[in-house]
């Protein structure tokens, strides 16, 4: 009986460490980590023609938690925004060093910082604990969403190092659903408003009886301010019907 490849490879050691690449050309322990981001909650992130916004599920399962103290979107800036799917604890790494360039960028330059700048950075320090011994990767995806001269930018960083910019985009469990349904329904021309109905209606069709509204949040960056807005509970509710 043939044994499967990957068993072979787990034999022979290729898994132990981030920087031991196997016969076939796949560093095992950045699979692995990929693994954990499709387990994370997801999140949706849209590029719209008069602003960007992020709908998260916070997935709180325990009633003992405070919701507001478990926002799934973070600010980085006043004109920046990120989330991300996998393990929680190395997203907070990564947050907390977006915020430091965002401020560092402020006080040297005067100016917001541009959103593929921090998204460049995190995913150099992703790489580069890829590529040298005693660490292993971070086990999470970032998604970045922000307004910068008039423009609106939304980018995805993978656990390897890997970034794109996108129109629309989907991390976390059932993203690859979700992802289809936004290639065959997103449109350009959405409003940010529409394109929270149109997360909201995805998350329903995904979710179905598991769907409460109260484990949701969204944050929008309107093209013209470029400050962020969080929506309350009560526009959530509203958007969902």
């Amino acid at each position: 009986m043939e044994i499967p490849t990957e068993i072979q490879h787990q034999a022979m050691g290729y898994d132990r460490t981030a920087t031991m690449f196997s016969p076939d050309g796949h560093i095992l322990q950045v699979e692995y980590a990929e693994k954990v981001v499709k387990l994370g909650s997801a999140s949706i992130g849209f590029a719209c023609k008069d602003g960007v916004v992020i709908v998260a599920d916070k997935r709180i399962r325990d009633k003992l938690i405070k919701p507001e103290y478990a926002n799934k979107i973070h600010e980085i800036d006043s004109h920046l925004i990120a989330c991300s799917a996998g393990i929680v604890a190395d997203a907070r790494i990564l947050i907390d060093y977006a915020r430091v360039l965002a401020q560092q960028h402020r006080i040297t330059y005067g100016t917001p910082i541009e959103p593929v700048s921090v998204i460049r950075s995190l995913a150099d320090r992703k790489q580069s604990f890829t590529q040298y011994g005693g660490t292993r990767p971070y086990g999470v995806s970032i998604m970045l969403a922000g307004v910068n001269k008039g423009k609106n930018y939304l980018y995805v960083s993978d656990v390897s190092g890997n970034y794109l910019a996108y129109r629309a985009n989907a991390i976390g469990e059932n993203d690859e659903k979700i992802k289809e349904i936004l290639r065959r329904d997103f449109r350009d021309d959405m409003t940010v408003e529409e394109a929270v109905k149109f997360a909201l209606k995805i998350f329903k069709q995904i979710l179905d009886k598991n769907f409460d509204i109260e484990r949701f949040e969204a944050v929008r960056i309107p093209t013209k301010s470029a400050q962020l807005v969080r929506f309350t509970q009560a526009e959530l509710k509203k958007l969902a019907k």
